[in-house]
């Protein structure tokens, strides 16, 4: 389930992905953050800070001083009243570093005197740091109290604040609200980060398709834009090794034909060169007109050498391109029986089983005569005139199969080895999206032709 749910976020794109993660990130750190406040009293007495965190019993013990030794001293009559403050000042001795004492008369209200504590007047930062927290952090940090008090001249008030809380609470808040925000951006520079990674890996990826190492597949990164770019990367590195493969196989087969068919065009035209040497220097009359006819069978056979090298070009031409379209039945018919009335005429015995319920077919109509003229051509040099050449139409619901069968004749010339013709007929079926299936014995040769119909 995990895994499922980790796959369908990585098919997000990437804006998505990030947008999702503040949110999860926030929700997180804010969830750190008031579950370390909520438990901050724990946290306090783990770390012994007791006394600055739980300072209730502190300032009622102060109460109750003030309570009880108010009524030694004079309330001032005002705050000019400086005989009775100095007077008061043992009084306002009794609090601690952490509190201040403010004293106010009880019927008017009116400030008298004060004494701040000396957290105040001994550390400078903390007033910065103390106003700050007010202003940023957390308001009332600070504890406060009123207490009436009885003096023996009057009745008063005290304002009792104690900052001992504050004094490690802001600290404590600074710290929730720093780890808080750490987490926070903690999560989001590992998502940069992992995302960063895939993008410096398909940066070396690619640098090591620049060098020419096709061979090394991209890691993939999910459905994001990372993972659609290493996908693309991926599939143009096959596309390229692919192509690069088919070119280097193309170059060494052409080659190799070529190396051939130099070597079977060297052995007549040396033949021929002897022939005419010797009609020539004219030294047996008599043998003329065999040498002749000798010396126009090898023109015959260079001739063929040299038909084959051009189609071996056809073969390995890349450019050659098709426009497919719709090609009548009657169309078919015609390049079929036409060519059938050629190899007659040549001496051979053509029977044609032409299937009447035969459809449009889609082809080009170019390349299907150079496909169909270069099989009875084939049947002409090879083929054997004492049997019958057939051939036959079958429609299936998808597909026509153009068949034609022939006996192969037991003299054959030297330069038919190399299979040139049919390779040439293979690619171009490939190129009309046919197929060519071939069927060969000493005896018999038969070539299949399947097309797709309609368009």
């Amino acid at each position: 389930m995990i895994k499922k749910i980790h796959s369908r976020i990585f098919q997000w794109k990437i804006r998505t992905q990030f947008a999702i993660l503040i949110l999860c990130a926030l929700l997180t750190a804010f969830t750190v953050f008031e579950g370390l406040w909520m438990n901050k009293p724990a946290f306090f007495h783990l770390a012994g800070l007791d006394e600055y965190y739980f300072t209730e019993g502190d300032w009622i013990h102060l109460a109750n001083e003030l309570y009880w030794q108010a009524p030694n001293y004079e309330l001032p009559e005002s705050k000019d009243d400086t005989e009775r403050i100095r007077a008061l000042e043992p009084l306002l001795d009794l609090a601690d570093d952490y509190t201040s004492i403010c004293i106010y008369g009880l019927d008017d209200g009116y400030y008298r005197t004060a004494r701040d504590a000396k957290i105040w007047k001994d550390r400078n930062s903390f007033s910065i740091f103390y106003n700050a927290g007010e202003l940023l952090l957390v308001k009332g940090a600070d504890e406060f109290q009123y207490i009436p008090l009885k003096f023996s001249n009057g009745s008063g008030s005290a304002l009792i604040t104690n900052y001992k809380r504050s004094f490690v609470l802001y600290p404590y808040t600074v710290g929730c609200l720093f780890l808080s925000i750490l987490l926070f951006f903690s999560i989001l520079l590992f998502f940069i980060g992992r995302k960063m990674k895939s993008v410096l890996t398909l940066e070396k990826e690619i640098l090591i398709m620049s060098s020419g190492d096709l061979s090394h597949p991209v890691p993939k990164f999910g459905g994001d834009e990372i993972g659609i770019l290493a996908n693309e990367l991926d599939s143009l590195r096959l596309t390229l090794n692919d192509n690069i493969v088919k070119e280097q196989e193309s170059r060494q087969a052409n080659q190799d034909l070529i190396t051939a068919l130099s070597h079977d065009l060297r052995t007549p035209l040396t033949i021929l060169n002897g022939y005419l040497e010797v009609l020539k220097l004219k030294k047996n009359p008599n043998l003329e007109e065999e040498y002749l006819m000798r010396c126009l069978k090898k023109t015959n056979e260079i001739k063929e050498l040299t038909d084959r090298m051009f189609e071996c070009a056809l073969i390995f031409e890349e450019n050659e391109t098709v426009k497919l379209s719709v090609s009548s039945a009657d169309f078919i018919r015609l390049c079929l029986q036409e060519n059938a009335d050629f190899i007659r005429l040549a001496g051979f015995r053509a029977k044609l089983a032409l299937d009447g319920s035969l459809t449009d077919v889609k082809s080009d109509k170019t390349m299907f005569k150079r496909i169909i003229n270069n099989l009875f051509s084939n049947i002409l040099k090879y083929g054997d005139k004492k049997e019958t050449v057939t051939i036959s139409l079958c429609t299936q619901k998808d597909t026509f199969t153009v068949t034609i069968e022939n006996a192969v004749k037991k003299e054959r010339s030297d330069a038919s080895s190399s299979n040139i013709g049919l390779k040439n007929v293979r690619k171009m079926m490939l190129l009309l999206n046919g197929e060519l299936f071939v069927s060969q014995t000493p005896e018999k040769f038969t070539a299949k032709l399947v097309f797709q119909t309609g368009i």
